[in-house]
C-alpha cells in the first residue's frame, strides 16, 4: 500500500505538470495558427484517445513525459517525409521566428506560473510554522550523525551562517547553506564562540529524506504526557503532566538529555527527581535494555507561525518558487566541477520516494510545485532535443538572419534524445542502486 501511494502520488504530480506544459506550446501554438496534429500525456502506446478537431488528445502508456505534434516542426517524432514537402501556411516553419520562439517557450512558461501559483496558494492558506533562530539561540540544538561529523555538539546554540542572521531550523541545512563558497556556522558553546566550517561537498551527505533527520534539530523540552501500562514510569505512579528535572542527580531540561542519560542506564536502576504541580518527589525506576521506561511526552516549545495577507503571499511565494530554480542552477554547477555528486541525481523511484508513502495534500503540492519549477529550469536548458535546444536555434535564426537547416535540425534532434536517453538511464540506475545500499 506504502509503494501504491508514493507511485500514485508520482503518477499524478507529473501528469499535472506535463499536461500543463504540454498545454503551453499547444495554447500558442494554435494562437499563431499552426495546426497541433497530436497532444500527449505518457509516451505510446496509447491507453487511450480522441480526435478534436484537427488534434487527437490521448494518454499514452509510459508517464515519465508527454509531447505536442505541430506540424512542420522537427521534434521527437523525426517526421522527416513532412519536412521533405514544400512548408504550408499551417506549419510551425511557416510562422516568423518570434512566434516560434514563444511556442517553444509556452510550456516553460506555463511549468513558471504554475511553480509560482502552487507558492503564493499555499503560503496564503497554511502561512509559515518554523522553529526561530532566536528559540535556537536559546535552548540549542541536538546534532546527530551528520551533524556530529562536521564538528556539532548537543547544546550549540547556532548564532548565524556565514555572519548573516537566519530565520528558521530548516535554513540551517537548506541548499543556500550547503552550497556556499566557504560556508560555516557561528555557534556560541558553552559561552564560547566558535565557528563550524561548512565542508565542500557537504551537501552531499543528504541524498534522501532521511539524512535530514540525521543532521540536527532543536532541544526541546518536555513533560510526561502518558504512561502506558505495563511501564516502569506507571508502575512508579508518574502521571499526566510530571516533569522529570534530574536522574542520579544530574539536571535534565531536554528530552535528549533524558534519552542519553537512560541509555547510559539501560538494564539497570534510575533515580528521578520528578516536579508535579508544586510538588517535587523522587522514584527509582527499572530501565530497559532499550534504554526506555515507558512514558509519551509532550513537547513544551511551540513552533513560530505567521500568516501573511494576499499580497505578502504572492511576495513570497513568488520567492520561494524562484528560490528552487537558483539553488538548482548552483547545484547543477557544482556537478560539473565535482562538489556535488552526480549520485544525486533521481529518477522516478527517487521523485516517488521524496512524495512519501502518506498522502499528504500539503506536502503533495510543495513537491509538485518544486518540481514544476525544476521541470521549467531544465527544459531551458541548451540541449538539443529540450525546448532551451529550440530556443538557442531560434534565437541564432533571429539574430544572424540564418535558418539552420532541417537536416542539421534532425541531427540535433537525434544527439538531444540520445543524451535525454543516456541521463533517464542514469538516473534508474541512480535509484536502483540506492534501493539495494538504503541510499
Amino acid at each position: 500500500m506504502d509503494t501504491l501511494i508514493m507511485v500514485a502520488q508520482l503518477l499524478l504530480g507529473l501528469s499535472i505538470l506535463v499536461g500543463l506544459h504540454e498545454l503551453g506550446h499547444l495554447l500558442t501554438a494554435k494562437m499563431f495558427g499552426m495546426r497541433v496534429e497530436k497532444f500527449s500525456i505518457g509516451f505510446p502506446p496509447k491507453i487511450i484517445g480522441f480526435q478534436w478537431g484537427e488534434t487527437e488528445y490521448s494518454i499514452g502508456a509510459i508517464p515519465l513525459g508527454g509531447f505536442v505534434k505541430i506540424s512542420g516542426m522537427v521534434d521527437e517524432s523525426m517526421d522527416t517525409e513532412q519536412m521533405a514537402s514544400e512548408p504550408q501556411p499551417w506549419e510551425f516553419r511557416s510562422k516568423p521566428a518570434w512566434q516560434r520562439l514563444i511556442v517553444m517557450l509556452g510550456g516553460i512558461i506555463v511549468n513558471v506560473i504554475t511553480g509560482i501559483l502552487i507558492f503564493v496558494v499555499l503560503v496564503y492558506q497554511k502561512g509559515e510554522t518554523y522553529y526561530s533562530q532566536e528559540q535556537i539561540a536559546e535552548h540549542g540544538i541536538v546534532a546527530y550523525e551528520i551533524g556530529q561529523q562536521i564538528g556539532f555538539q548537543d547544546g550549540d546554540k547556532i548564532l548565524d551562517i556565514n555572519g548573516q542572521p537566519y530565520q528558521s531550523l530548516g535554513d540551517l541545512s537548506s541548499g543556500e547553506a550547503l552550497l556556499s563558497t566557504d560556508g560555516y556556522y557561528t555557534v556560541e558553546r558553552n559561552g564560547e564562540i566558535i565557528r563550524i566550517d561548512i565542508p565542500r561537498g557537504f551537501i552531499n551527505s543528504f541524498s534522501n529524506e532521511e539524512s535530514m533527520s540525521k543532521f540536527i534539530s532543536i532541544r526541546m523540552p518536555f513533560e510526561i504526557i502518558d504512561t502506558p501500562k505495563g511501564g516502569a514510569a506507571r508502575e512508579a505512579g508518574l502521571q499526566k503532566g510530571d516533569r522529570i528535572l534530574a536522574i542520579d542527580g544530574q539536571p535534565i531540561n531536554y528530552f535528549n538529555e533524558l534519552q542519553n542519560n537512560l541509555a547510559e542506564r539501560a538494564g539497570s536502576e534510575a533515580r528521578l527527581t520528578v516536579q508535579r504541580d508544586s510538588e517535587t518527589f523522587e522514584k527509582t525506576l527499572a530501565v530497559t535494555e532499550e534504554g526506555t521506561i515507558g512514558i509519551q511526552i509532550n513537547p513544551l516549545l511551540a513552533p513560530v507561525t505567521n500568516r501573511f495577507g494576499f499580497g505578502e503571499s504572492i511576495v513570497k511565494g513568488t520567492e520561494r518558487a524562484f528560490g528552487v530554480v537558483i539553488i538548482n542552477a548552483k547545484a547543477l554547477g557544482r556537478m560539473f566541477t565535482g562538489e556535488v555528486s552526480a549520485k544525486n541525481v533521481s529518477g522516478p523511484i527517487g521523485m516517488a520516494k521524496i512524495y512519501g508513502n502518506k498522502w499528504d495534500w500539503t506536502k503533495f503540492w510543495s513537491i509538485t510545485g518544486l518540481i514544476s519549477m525544476i521541470l521549467a529550469f531544465m527544459n531551458l536548458l541548451p540541449i538539443p532535443a529540450l525546448d532551451g535546444g529550440h530556443v538557442v536555434f531560434l534565437l541564432y535564426e533571429m539574430i544572424s538572419g540564418k535558418t539552420p537547416s532541417d537536416r542539421f535540425l534532425e541531427n540535433a534532434q537525434k544527439i538531444g534524445m540520445v543524451m535525454l536517453l543516456a541521463l533517464m538511464v542514469f538516473a534508474i540506475g541512480n535509484d536502483i542502486l540506492k534501493l539495494f545500499t538504503g541510499g
